[in-house]
């Protein structure tokens, strides 16, 4: 009868740390129109004669310190957890990484599937917070490479599992190398969205920017917001490491153009904890299970040199999952309850 497939895919990194292996990068990424949902035209002109020509050089410098010997940590990470997972599930399951943009890409990695002849399809974005630029982005490319195929198998998606007991707990196995006490405050730091894409999927038309706290709570209203889902994230993690209410804050980075994003921003948070007096804060990228630019660089390079500017001293951040034996095993029990 064949195996099961599973196909892990994350967003995407550069081949090579390049500033044409980054132009190229950026341009796919971009041009996606889930990412920046505005006209095509308008898109082509930002993308094409804008960011990727005049941000592709400083990328690149900035992909060549994240990079390791073995490559892009995106990358690394990624295939070590499919080995680690494949050995996990066992052989009646076949388990492919895939990158939505770059490669390997989606439409090879389910070619080595179905040539396998699997009688089943699991398809698992490794978002744990469902976006439609980031999970939606990923369902639409497996459905065009599928819908070219005369005979497709059964086929599942993990649409998120923001505060599933696995994630959190292993998120919780890697803060254990921190001693939590020992810092002024606990940064939630998640990656930012327009805000006109929380509005889009808000179906009802009467629930997103329109109530107060409008994602506090996980309801039927915005069960598919993403900034409602990173607040059920922080709840949850910080319940598990039992931080008090007042010790940790929920922030976005990684904003790009003018529009407003979700807010509050992270660097304004910092600012903030600089002024109450704050030196150490001890930081949590929940939105991303692997460590990569905005994780390793961005928060531990950049917010870093800004907090120092601001008086503080330390802006520790907590590695991310990778190939943590705890995450691991969380993968397997999220998707075998799929």
């Amino acid at each position: 009868m064949g195996k099961k497939g599973i196909l892990l895919v994350n967003l995407g990194t550069p081949d090579e740390p390049s500033r044409g292996a980054v132009y190229r990068y950026l341009k796919e990424f971009l041009l996606d129109p889930r990412v920046i949902d505005v006209p095509a035209v308008q898109r082509n002109l930002l993308v094409r004669g804008i960011i990727a020509p005049f941000r592709s050089k400083p990328a690149s410098e900035l992909y060549q310190e994240l990079w390791t010997e073995e490559g892009s940590p995106l990358k690394v990470y990624g295939y070590q957890l499919k080995d680690l997972l494949q050995v996990e599930m066992g052989d009646e399951y076949l388990v492919e990484l895939a990158m939505r943009y770059q490669s390997p890409s989606i439409q090879v990695a389910i070619q080595n599937l179905l040539q396998q002849n699997i009688r089943e399809l699991v398809i698992v974005p490794l978002f744990p917070q469902y976006s439609s630029a980031c999970t939606g982005s990923i369902y639409e490319e497996v459905m065009r490479v599928l819908s070219k195929e005369q005979a497709i198998p059964p086929l599942k998606f993990i649409n998120s599992f923001q505060d599933h007991p696995d994630f959190i707990n292993a998120f919780v196995e890697c803060a254990k190398e921190h001693d939590l006490n020992s810092y002024d405050h606990v940064l939630f730091s998640y990656h930012g969205l327009p805000v006109r894409q929380l509005e889009k999927a808000d179906r009802s038309n009467n629930h997103c920017q329109k109530k107060e706290n409008c994602c506090a709570q996980l309801t039927d209203e915005n069960q598919f917001c993403y900034s409602a889902q990173c607040y059920a994230t922080t709840k949850a993690l910080a319940a598990a490491l039992g931080i008090e209410k007042e010790k940790y804050t929920t922030c976005f980075q990684s904003r790009l153009g003018k529009d407003p994003w979700v807010e509050p921003y992270t660097s304004d948070i910092l600012e903030k904890r600089a002024e109450l007096g704050d030196k150490k804060l001890i930081c949590f990228c929940p939105a991303f299970v692997a460590d990569c630019l905005e994780t390793v660089i961005e928060i531990g390079v950049e917010y870093q040199e800004e907090f120092e500017k601001m008086g503080g001293e330390c802006v520790q951040l907590v590695r991310s999952l990778n190939a943590h034996p705890a995450w691991v095993k969380a993968l397997k029990n999220i998707i075998l309850e799929a």
